[in-house]
């Protein structure tokens, strides 16, 4: 059973958390709930408190009001997240419009945010080309045939059937799957990225349909402290793509610097 965190429209956000250490928030994509994270968060949990959460009017959250259905209205959900789980600062991890979310969470309340990873996502999607029509299409599809290549390598999906199932299950209403299109559609954070004082590690494949590749360097140039790493991937890369992982582990968790040596007096 999950655990339940309470908004300020008194809609119930349910989170769960898994692991010890420095705590991590995850933070999903559009209408993706958390067990959609998989073994991504089972690996960081190896090293870090990480804890998942389902957006408003998915899976076990509530639907809430209609009101708050904006990127950066979710970005208050993942606060009162934090707050129910006693937590004042984590490192926050977000994919796609989890990671629009993330912005906002890091640009308003800068003092919960240790270090930010935004992975496939942008800053906003009036700021260049427009999505392929066929690609938004095959997106809002429903079709999981249609929207696995999207994300995922084609042999990584058939030796991965469980993780793919995972990540594309869902329990949502029309109403709640409208509100998440609308509030990803609609992000525009450009003008607060410059407040993001984290150091923000931006990931990207190369190959993504649904956010290309030229849409994560202004954001990267955009935030102060940002470094971009590009991967031969599409738009699911942190579950596809190990080294996705380990790109977030070791930016999360530094190797200290070598102690200096110190010479014996004579």
């Amino acid at each position: 059973m999950p655990d339940y965190a309470i908004a300020d429209d008194g809609a119930r956000i349910a989170f769960a958390e898994r692991g010890t250490g420095v705590p991590v928030l995850l933070t999903a994509g559009q209408a993706t709930g958390m067990h959609g994270w998989g073994p991504f968060a089972d690996a960081l949990a190896e090293d870090f408190r990480v804890i998942v959460f389902d957006h408003r009017g998915i899976g076990a959250s509530d639907l809430g009001d209609a009101g708050h259905y904006t990127t950066r209205a979710f970005a208050q959900d993942a606060v009162a997240v934090l707050d129910a789980a006693g937590v004042s600062a984590a490192h926050v991890v977000g994919h796609s419009m989890g990671g629009r979310v993330a912005q906002w969470l890091a640009a308003d309340d800068p003092e919960r945010v240790r270090r930010l990873v935004l992975i496939a996502t942008t800053a906003s999607d009036r700021s260049g080309k427009k999505r392929d029509p066929a690609v938004i299409a095959d997106l809002l599809s429903g079709d999981r045939a249609r929207m696995t290549p999207l994300f995922f390598d084609a042999d990584w999906a058939l030796a991965h059937p469980e993780v793919v199932d995972a990540f594309f299950t869902r329990v949502a209403t029309r109403e709640a799957l409208r509100g998440h299109f609308a509030a990803s559609r609609d992000h525009d954070a450009r003008e607060v990225l410059a407040a993001i004082r984290a150091e923000t590690l931006v990931l990207h494949g190369d190959h993504d349909a649904l956010t290309p590749l030229a849409q994560a360097r202004p954001l990267a140039e955009a935030i102060p402290h940002a470094t971009l790493r590009a991967f031969d991937a599409g738009h699911g890369l942190h579950l596809d793509t190990p080294e996705v992982v380990e790109a977030v582990r070791a930016f999360l968790f530094p190797v200290p610097p070598p102690r200096a040596s110190v010479r014996p007096r004579p």
